[in-house]
């Protein structure tokens, strides 16, 4: 993640450690605001699958911001290996997010991180489920599915 580009809203080219410093001065300019720090995969399945992590930082009620990143194309063998290769670009860039945001915010603001995952009880990502929920909840995340995973099948989405 650290060689990562990652783009904001208008398409501008930032670091890791740029969204980082710009997370930061969005959620210091309204520090009693509440704010929740999302994160979720989503892909588009081809010969070779290009996932894209997006990050929103929700000042709830209130609007938000957002950063994308485009992984390397890889080979996806079936559905099953495409969404646990989400998770994990998600939990990745979660946990990279949360220790340098850590630094500067402290450990109180960390309470309410989600990760948002591309499965739900319709279709066939239901069978997924428990697996990767439990991956998510694993690294003390809380996990989201559809149709409340919008950091994945919304956000994510528009820039696959």
């Amino acid at each position: 993640m650290e060689n990562s580009t990652f783009f904001n809203i208008v398409g501008s080219a930032m670091t890791l450690k740029e969204v980082v410093g710009s997370v930061h001065e969005f959620i210091n300019s309204k520090p009693k605001r509440k704010y929740k720090i999302i994160v979720g995969t989503d892909s588009a399945a081809r010969d070779e699958t290009n996932f894209v992590t997006a990050v929103t930082v929700w000042r709830v009620g209130n609007g938000g911001i957002h950063f994308w990143t485009r992984s390397k194309m890889t080979k996806c063998h079936d559905l099953r290996d495409r969404i646990y290769k989400e998770t994990i670009h998600s939990i990745t860039l979660a946990q990279e997010l949360r220790g340098r945001l850590k630094e500067t915010l402290g450990d109180e603001f960390f309470w309410d991180d989600q990760i948002h995952i591309d499965v739900g009880e319709n279709g066939p990502t239901r069978e997924f489920i428990d697996t990767v929920v439990g991956m998510v909840r694993g690294y003390g995340f809380d996990a989201v599915i559809k149709p409340f995973s919008f950091g994945a099948s919304v956000v994510a989405d528009r820039h696959t």
